[in-house]
């Protein structure tokens, strides 16, 4: 398929959601009737499988693909749950100087034979694996949390995407780019404990994406090894629909950043 889209999920910093993002991206791309590759680019530590509940029917993995020691139809994990939906796992022995650019340049362009959407999930930091993972990109949703550290890591991989990919060296238009906020909490920002969204979009001036909430939805799903998108009632699971929904061009207003107005009885009876 010519017209399939390479979309890159990173960030700086580890830790503010990026497979967890990848997952319920991947899921709600899928859900909405479009066939989706979802690819784990952390080598050596493999996350994906076990969020999206397939950890035990990995038997080969994507640098087996570059190896050619397996072949693609061989290594992709058909999601259970969704139709249109596949994992490539990512290896657990390999380094991560296994990403080959021509190895996978190789796999990405059989993948667009068949599928509208690539999601790769990038390891955190600005090292080789993450390189790989956005050289190739037409799109980047970068993933932030609302502190400051996160914020400034995210600003580094802007001026990485800005200059270091694919359609930077072949002079063509610039990867388009999303921001999302995760573990995002109205009342903490209205206690000056957090940054605002404004605050976060006035330092990275890129188009907003979507907000997270902070939610235990998100830890009960990992552990489960259901994408929290497939949680329908859970503020985060709704929050990743929005997204989804934005990215495929709706126009839906951003929930989640207030915060929620007490009931005339918690007022009255002290409660939370």
């Amino acid at each position: 398929m010519t017209n399939t889209k390479i979309i890159v999920i990173t960030s700086g910093k580890g830790g503010v959601g990026k497979t967890t993002t990848s997952a319920a991206f991947a899921m709600g791309l899928a859900l909405e009737g479009h066939k989706t590759a979802v690819v784990d680019f952390d080598v050596g530590l493999r996350n994906l499988d076990l969020i999206m509940g397939c950890e035990r029917r990995v038997v080969y993995d994507f640098v087996n693909v570059i190896n050619k020691e397996a072949r693609l139809n061989q290594a992709l994990i058909r999601d259970k749950r969704t139709e249109n939906l596949y994992i490539l796992p990512a290896s657990q022995t390999k380094d991560k100087e296994s990403l080959t650019m021509e190895g996978v340049e190789t796999v990405l362009n059989e993948l667009k034979e068949t599928f509208d959407y690539i999601v790769c999930d990038s390891p955190a930091g600005i090292e080789h694996g993450a390189f790989m993972a956005m050289y190739f990109a037409d799109e980047a949703v970068v993933v932030t949390n609302p502190e400051i550290s996160s914020v400034r890591d995210s600003d580094r991989i802007l001026g990485l995407l800005a200059s270091k990919t694919k359609r930077v060296v072949e002079n063509r238009t610039p990867v388009k780019e999303h921001l999302l906020l995760t573990r995002y909490s109205p009342e903490r920002v209205s206690r000056g404990e957090m940054l605002s969204v404004k605050d976060i979009q006035e330092i990275l001036s890129i188009p907003l994406l979507g907000v997270i909430p902070e939610s235990e939805a998100v830890l009960t799903a990992s552990n489960q090894g259901v994408p929290v998108i497939a949680n329908r009632n859970s503020d985060a699971g709704m929050a990743y629909q929005d997204c989804v929904a934005r990215f495929l061009g709706e126009d839906i207003e951003m929930r989640f950043i207030d915060p929620k107005k007490k009931s005339i009885f918690s007022k009255f009876f002290g409660g939370n």
